[in-house]
């Protein structure tokens, strides 16, 4: 460690205050256009949600930086982390499959607590991990499976998603090897 880093505070980090201030800005926005254009028709709870998603996803990805210094793990977490904010988002939104009334779109809430109780189990070690993000993947192509026998055509969209879960398992597989090979 230099003397920097050591003086440095940790709130000060440029990184983070990057993470935070897009976080920040996320929500800043359409509260900026509400007040002055009463056009982005979000109510106080949409703001509530919000906030609470992307702070639940920042402090989330504080813990992981925190939880191993490999970029392997950062970088599984931060996609595993993105895709599941992203599905919830999305799916609050709009819906994946007609509007975020439709019944069907439960389903797709229920592949980041895959990833979430996976995580938890793998007691967040990275080959756990690894293994978490691949079965999470396989439960997004089931969702897929299901939402397709109500006629539903999801097929582009559980892809990207299935294909995120995936490089995070891989980002996770590397960070274990990372482990591997420095305790051998």
């Amino acid at each position: 460690m230099t003397n920097q880093e050591i003086t440095r505070p940790a709130l000060l980090n440029p990184w983070r205050l990057l993470g935070w201030g897009i976080a920040a800005t996320l929500i800043t926005i359409p509260a900026v256009a509400t007040l002055f254009f009463g056009f982005t028709g979000w109510t106080g709870e949409d703001f509530v949600a919000a906030i609470i998603m992307l702070g639940g996803v920042g402090l989330a990805f504080e813990m992981a930086m925190r939880a191993s210094g490999s970029w392997a793990y950062r970088g599984g977490a931060a996609v595993a982390l993105g895709a599941a904010l992203l599905l919830l988002w999305a799916n609050g939104a709009v819906g994946i499959v007609g509007n975020e009334g439709n019944a069907i779109n439960l389903w797709f809430n229920l592949v980041p607590l895959v990833a979430l109780f996976g995580a938890i189990g793998a007691r967040f070690k990275a080959r756990g991990m690894a293994a978490a993000m691949t079965a999470t993947a396989v439960f997004q192509l089931v969702v897929g499976i299901i939402v397709q026998s109500y006629g539903h055509f999801t097929w582009v969209f559980t892809g990207i998603w299935f294909g995120a879960w995936m490089v995070s398992a891989y980002l996770f597989r590397k960070a274990a090897a990372q482990v591997d090979d420095q305790a051998a």
